[in-house]
């Protein structure tokens, strides 16, 4: 009995010491992008618990830019990313919150940030404004756009109702193809976040096929994670992959490098609870990964300020919707002639258009 006794404290001693704890979490390089799409389901799901793990993540994984969705609280996460010594974040106040961009201000310049479709036109299918970041990494401008489409279904589209959920995520998907089809033709763009639906799925029923049927112009970089097996998918619990990383063509060659990486990160099998800790205190959603070595090819356009066009931009407010002059490195009101109001970040010299 003795000897069993002592196996047992032996191999609890030995599992204890190999197994892996959130300090062994890493991912970031120095020299390659590392952008990821993390919902992180209603944050702060255990209070301040919750805020202590992922902040942990967050410095751990070092990645460049996190695209993340479901932050509930704004008060606590701001907080959360201010105590971090070298993270910054963008986030849009409004009704339709939840949407920010966390980046590294060591290894990211943000050039502007801003929300399109905002009209209430599109809230059906896009009822969270997508969140542009323009941002420049060693020296390369890439344009990353955070999105967190309408969940459920019943897994068919219904094209003769508008308030069919994957009716609305397809048509969430043609606009966001229109707006960088039209405004970001020949610039590097990153489209990413919890889309809520599966790539893999026969064309009749995939929302997607806006992009899919576009190969020339569009890649889906977590297409691999989609087709292989349900341990590597995003979201356990259903389980299904609905969180992607789009890229346009711009960025395919360096995404066929060997340096590429796309996975989904398992950051359950880093706690000692494994994914019911995980679950009852960070999230239900792993984050998607990608890192990429962008070419170096200089230059980017400057993207219009609306999705719209003939429109003319006819004044500039404060968040307090007073008049202003545009001034670089604040959050503004730009006010366009069709009666849209766009609120962008944008640290350019120049007034955006």
């Amino acid at each position: 009995m003795s000897r069993i006794l002592l196996s047992v404290i032996f191999l609890s001693v030995f599992v204890g010491a190999e197994a892996q704890t959130l300090d062994d979490l890493s991912f970031g390089t120095p020299d390659a992008l590392e952008i990821a799409t993390w919902n992180i389901e209603w944050f702060p799901k255990n209070g301040q618990t919750t805020v202590d793990y992922v902040s942990e993540i967050i410095e751990n994984l070092d990645l460049d830019v996190y695209a993340i969705q479901e932050i509930d609280d704004t008060t606590v996460f701001k907080t959360m990313i201010e105590g971090l010594e070298s993270y910054d974040y963008i986030m849009m106040d409004g009704w339709f919150g939840g949407l920010v961009f966390v980046y590294n201000t060591e290894r990211i310049e943000v050039l502007d940030a801003f929300e399109i479709y905002t009209s209430s036109q599109y809230w059906n299918p896009l009822p969270r404004s997508p969140l542009v970041l323009k941002f420049k990494h060693l020296g390369e401008i890439i344009y990353a756009i955070n999105n967190h489409y309408k969940c459920c279904g019943d897994g068919s589209i219904d094209l003769g109702n508008s308030n069919d959920e994957e009716n609305r995520r397809l048509e969430a998907n043609v606009l966001i193809e229109e707006y960088i089809s039209q405004f970001h033709s020949s610039d590097r763009v990153i489209l990413l976040g919890d889309l809520n639906d599966v790539i893999s799925e026969p064309e009749v029923s995939n929302v997607f096929t806006p992009f899919l049927n576009s190969p020339e112009h569009y890649m889906f970089a977590d297409m691999d994670l989609a087709l292989g097996s349900s341990t590597g998918w995003s979201y356990p619990s259903w389980p299904s992959h609905i969180d992607h990383i789009l890229i346009t063509n711009e960025l395919v060659s360096d995404f066929l490098q060997p340096e590429t990486v796309v996975e989904s990160i398992d950051i359950a099998s880093h706690l000692t609870g494994g994914w019911s800790m995980y679950d009852s205190n960070i999230s239900d959603h792993r984050p998607v990964v990608m890192r990429i070595v962008p070419s170096q090819v200089g230059g980017s356009s400057l993207e219009p300020a609306t999705n719209t066009t003939n429109v003319e931009l006819v004044g500039i407010c404060d968040l307090l919707g007073r008049e202003c002059e545009y001034h670089p490195n604040q959050l503004l009101l730009f006010r366009y002639s069709d009666g849209t109001v766009v609120k962008r970040f944008s640290s350019s010299v120049r007034q955006p258009v």
